[in-house]
């Protein structure tokens, strides 16, 4: 069993009221102090799950330099109180960045399916077609 550490425990944390702060941002017609402290937030938690190494690694390799360069712009839009512009260059370079991550995240979330809670609801559930 992997451990956690105190410093990843935190980063959690930082890495959640981040989300939180973003997502309320969203809802409160992009408010751009928030989203900047949202953005500063999850920058900060990812820092501390994954350590500050791993976290440059990630965003400045070679192939990733396109995603990085887009999410960290907008970022940076976000910070300078262009809220709108900014939540689309960074989705867009959110996209780039974990794109090779969403087939495995699909075929978790189909494999939900066969989760017995989850298959009998859906098994019971009318079809919209």
């Amino acid at each position: 069993m992997l451990a956690i550490t105190e410093l990843q425990k935190i980063g959690i944390g930082v890495m959640g009221f981040g989300l939180f702060f973003l997502l309320f941002g969203v809802l409160l017609y992009f408010d751009s102090v928030l989203l900047a402290f949202g953005n500063i937030l999850f920058l900060t938690g990812l820092a501390l799950i994954i350590g500050f190494r791993r976290t440059a690694h990630f965003f400045f390799q070679r192939q990733k330099f396109r995603g990085s360069f887009f999410f960290l712009g907008g970022v940076t839009l976000v910070l300078c109180r262009w809220a709108i512009i900014g939540m689309l260059v960074e989705s867009y370079g959110f996209v780039l960045l974990f794109r090779s991550f969403f087939p495995m995240a699909l075929g978790f979330l189909l494999s939900a399916v066969n989760i017995p809670f989850l298959s009998a609801y859906f098994s019971s559930s009318p079809s919209m077609v």
